[in-house]
């Protein structure tokens, strides 16, 4: 897989309505499949009064994990069209939902292909395409101390973090993972090596 990916930059969504039926299309980065899932799940709550959440998704893992569902729809005219507007602009690490309120007049297949393809589309233009690197989280464990400096070195680098503060402090943070290696080497030098880094 590439270095450089194109995603969504932010959750997005847009709506239409074809014939009676409204299509609304929700869309959002995803870093792993638990993630694109649990969009699908929430997605599918909100709008638990809907006729048809379909859902596709493409996320990098080892292989790259490509999803779809018709949720009902007649097959093929609904998860398909779908995930195959995210492989035509090249899209990973996203996921989509396209809900749909049936209106009383049927579309036929290739309207819902059509639909659906649509749906995806113009949640996409709301919601920007961006080149993003492979990231990875970091946990580092250190001591009260040490804890400013380490703060410190996270924020100046620009990395996004969560910190919980226990017995020591632990930092979740997001590193582009080429960074890995050289973000490690400043943690330890700054602190003569009194941090604990994992994964």
């Amino acid at each position: 897989m590439a270095d450089v990916y194109r995603t969504v930059a932010a959750p997005a969504s847009a709506g239409f309505e074809v014939r009676g039926s409204e299509f609304v299309g929700e869309i959002a980065p995803a870093e792993d499949t638990e993630a694109a899932e649990s969009f699908v799940e929430r997605v599918a709550e909100q709008y638990d009064d809907a006729s048809h959440a379909v859902p596709a998704y493409r996320v990098r893992e080892d292989p790259l994990r490509e999803w779809s569902s018709d949720d009902g729809e007649p097959s093929g005219s609904a998860g398909k069209p779908a995930l195959n507007v995210l492989q035509g602009e090249e899209l990973e690490n996203v996921v989509c939902v396209v809900v749909r309120y049936f209106g009383g007049t049927k579309l036929g297949y290739g309207g819902l292909v059509r639909a659906y393809g649509r749906g995806v589309r113009e949640a996409i233009a709301a919601a920007d395409v961006v080149e993003e690197r492979p990231h990875t989280r970091l946990a580092v464990e250190t001591a009260y101390d040490d804890s400013g400096t380490v703060r410190g070195i996270v924020e100046s680098a620009g990395y996004e973090f969560d910190a919980e503060y226990g017995e020591w402090v632990v930092l979740s943070v997001r590193v582009p993972v080429e960074e890995t290696e050289a973000f490690a080497d400043r943690l330890n030098d700054a602190t003569s090596g009194r941090v604990e880094i994992g994964n």
